[in-house]
């Protein structure tokens, strides 16, 4: 089959897009799988692309280049959803560019990887295609607007695939999708680039590693503020902070206030591939914006343990299903320093943890979750004409509704 992955910008870094190239190349050992960017900033990707995959930029951003002088370039985008934390990065360019790639692709399996996308996919994809949408965020994670804006594209889709069973739970319930197979995948981790040990907790200095963009939504403040009753009884512990941000000024002043220059640090850049975790004897979250933080899963790929907080996405189903951390409450300090103070005294735990870490990112590596893929496409060709019935008796129902509610 020929497999297309659209991606809000290939070139950029992060955790979901490793997560993709891995997919895509774990995909590319059966089938013929390309992946096309809306925006391409640089020359060449950041993170590798496997060379049997294919990488079609739709629109070029970087200076100087034909796109940048093209007069719809300016233009606000108009088919995307409005309502997308990413719209004000596309254009009227882009609708175009992508409407004339889906209208034109002769591929069998369509994916999309995040919503403007997805609401691209479903309106411009040929329908002799599977339609098949990633859905990375929470349903409450998406904001009412945005849901309102998908709620009719994404009745167009074969399949929404969500992180975990307990999403997938919601979004059919909130949002019912006649004719469409909505269920969860697990999150691929993908493997390190170079071979981890069998648990880095073995021989690994007393630190402390998080990483990720320094905004309030991480709640580096309380992560800080717990690792402050970990030093009163392991002095001998450090923080690394890895990432950059608006909040770093704040952070710093706290860390001083507490007492803790010299034991915390905010180490600058994190890498694309989660390096900072390497050598670390723990790796904690404290995110309230439905994470624990997807670099938990770089550090858990490397075998480290993990403390993160307890609502997906991020490690929670990797931990729930097969360990490798502790879950805490999200905004729950005295929960998190508890945690923190339990592993920073066990030793035996942590390696303990650091296994099932190493064993459950196995669990969930490209491999699996493409084989996964490739099962759910074959139940899609299968149920295809049993779906459509269900699509237009659903549709049906729906324009039936609101005559009866007119009667009563």
């Amino acid at each position: 089959m020929k497999i297309t992955f659209l991606l809000h910008n290939a070139y950029a870094v992060g955790t979901p897009l490793r997560a993709t190239l891995a997919l895509a190349a774990a995909l590319a050992d059966r089938h013929d799988v390309e992946l096309v960017s809306m925006l391409r900033h640089r020359e060449v990707p950041r993170c590798a692309v496997d060379p049997r995959v294919r990488l079609v930029p739709l629109v070029d951003t970087r200076m100087g280049s034909a796109d940048m002088a093209h007069p719809l370039f300016g233009e606000p985008a108009v088919d995307l959803p409005r309502a997308d934390r990413r719209h004000h990065q596309y254009s009227r360019l882009v609708d175009l560019r992508a409407a004339e790639f889906l209208r034109g692709t002769d591929a069998d399996v369509l994916i999309g990887t995040r919503p403007g996308v997805n609401a691209a996919l479903a309106r411009f994809g040929p329908r002799r295609a599977l339609r098949i949408a990633q859905v990375p965020l929470r349903y409450d994670a998406h904001g009412a607007p945005l849901r309102a804006e998908l709620a009719g594209p994404y009745r167009a889709l074969d399949a929404l695939v969500t992180t975990t069973e307990a999403q997938a739970a919601i979004w059919r319930s909130r949002l019912p999708l006649p004719g469409v197979r909505v269920l969860a995948m697990p999150t691929v981790v993908p493997p390190p680039d170079a071979p981890p040990p069998t648990a880095a907790a073995e021989g690994a200095g007393p630190v402390l590693a998080a990483a990720g963009r320094l905004v309030p939504a991480e709640r580096f403040d309380l992560l800080v503020e717990a690792f402050s009753a970990v030093c009163a009884r392991h002095p001998d512990w450090r923080l690394r902070i890895h990432g950059e941000g608006p909040e770093r000024a704040r952070l710093r002043s706290l860390i001083d206030g507490l007492g803790l220059a010299g034991r915390a640090e905010l180490a600058g850049p994190r890498s694309p591939d989660g390096a900072e975790f390497a050598g670390a004897a723990l790796a904690a979250s404290a995110a309230d914006s439905g994470a624990s933080g997807p670099a938990l899963v770089e550090a858990m790929r490397r075998g480290v343990p993990v403390v993160g907080t307890g609502r997906p996405p991020g490690p929670t189903e990797l931990i729930q299903g097969g360990g490798g951390g502790v879950l805490v409450p999200c905004d729950d300090g005295r929960a998190l320093s508890g945690a923190l103070l339990e592993l920073a005294g066990d030793p035996e735990r942590r390696r303990a943890l650091g296994a099932a870490a190493l064993e459950s990112a196995r669990r969930h590596g490209p491999g699996p979750v493409a084989e996964r893929y490739g099962r759910l496409i074959a139940e899609l060709r299968a149920t295809r004409r049993s779906r459509s019935v269900h699509r237009v008796l659903g549709r049906a129902r729906s324009r039936a509704l609101p005559r009866r509610n007119e009667r009563t």
